[in-house]
């Protein structure tokens, strides 16, 4: 099975409307965790995809976080417009 057929399976069994970003880097990280590297190099590559796929959640956790933020920002502003 190749990586693009699982990734294909993956999308379309997944509810459209629970999609993330959390839930597609859980399925890369699903994926990569079931290759089976067969060369030195291979594994090396499989190595940085994970760490790879560490650095996008943490981004995507601190995007979240700032998002949040700004949206919360954004609603005492229209209150403040509001009141006045």
């Amino acid at each position: 099975m190749s990586l693009d057929s699982e990734w294909r399976n993956f999308l379309v069994n997944e509810n459209l409307d629970e999609k993330t970003i959390f839930t597609y880097i859980q399925g890369l990280q699903e994926i990569i965790s079931n290759l089976k590297p067969r060369t030195v190099s291979e594994k090396r590559r499989l190595q940085l995809a994970t760490q790879h796929i560490r650095e996008v959640r943490k981004y995507a956790r601190r995007m979240l976080n700032e998002n949040m933020d700004l949206q919360e920002k954004l609603n005492l502003l229209e209150e403040n417009v509001g009141d006045e």
